[in-house]
């Protein structure tokens, strides 16, 4: 027999993120300079969201996610994201006044 799942049941995980806070906070280092956390993504995304913030006037910059800002549950899943991701950090460019 099928098992069935009402989808109040599937909403629920939704709302979770796969990171914890305190793995999605950027580096002191990167804070002192005034960079800002924005979010990981694949290359691709990535690409696309530099393009963008770009346009929008920031600086930007990537990083590698870093082992320690993953789950240590799944060794495949970190080393995936650690090739294939990265994080984007952004600032507001300086004025040349």
């Amino acid at each position: 027999m099928a098992k069935i799942t009402k989808i109040e049941n599937l909403a629920d995980g939704l709302g979770r993120r796969f990171l914890s806070d305190a793995q999605l906070q950027p580096g002191s280092a990167f804070v002192a300079q005034g960079w800002e956390r924005r979010f990981t993504a694949d290359e691709q995304r990535a690409k696309e969201a530099v393009e963008l913030y770009c346009q929008l006037g920031y600086e930007v910059r990537t990083e590698p996610v870093l082992p320690e800002e993953m789950p240590t549950d799944c060794q495949d899943c970190r080393t995936v994201v650690s090739v294939y991701f990265q994080t984007i950090y952004t600032r507001k460019r300086a004025s040349s006044s």
